[in-house]
């Protein structure tokens, strides 16, 4: 079991997101978790390239302050919107045999959404705890449409377990 933290970077991760306070209070909760019970903390970016802000190199690209890595944790850097693509995670995982990857991060519709799909297709047990992924208002839904859609009905039972946060804890205390 792996704990994926996905493009939590200081350009984005801001008190606009979806339930901000308690997003950032579960993230740092099952970062803090995971250290403690030896479940590793793999961290993901997004270069989304210079005219969109999330350029390598820049403080925005940067993982947000609440959320830093320590220690020798991996990072792992992307251009699209999985995070299994041309990364090395995938390679990585099957090395260390893990099958199982809570996911946390963002953003619910964009790379949460295409990580959680692409795990699934390589075998992992994708495991997602409420309240752990959120986003922003787009053209389309509010956020809080986009993240019950994704959470209560795309990705439960079909390419995830969405899951109570209290149960996550469990599972990395078990």
């Amino acid at each position: 079991m792996v704990l994926l933290i996905v493009d939590t970077q200081k350009l984005i991760t801001n008190n606009e997101l979806y339930q901000f306070n308690l997003f950032e209070s579960r993230v740092r909760q099952l970062i803090n978790k995971a250290r403690s019970r030896g479940v590793e903390v793999i961290f993901v970016r997004h270069d989304d390239g210079k005219e969109n802000g999330l350029l390598k190199g820049t403080e925005e690209f940067e993982i947000y302050d609440g959320f830093q890595p320590v220690g020798s944790e991996v990072i792992f850097d992307k251009n699209v919107n999985s995070a299994f693509r041309g990364t090395g995670l995938l390679e990585y995982l099957r090395q260390k045999e893990e099958n199982t990857v809570i996911i946390a991060g963002l953003q619910t519709e964009y790379c949460i959404d295409a990580t959680i799909k692409a795990g699934f297709e390589h075998g992992f047990k994708m495991i997602v705890p409420a309240n752990t992924n959120s986003t922003f208002d787009n053209q389309y839904m509010s956020a809080a449409q986009t993240y019950k859609y994704y959470n209560e009905f795309m990705w439960n039972k079909r390419y995830a377990e969405c899951i109570s946060f209290e149960r996550t804890i469990e599972l990395m205390e078990e």
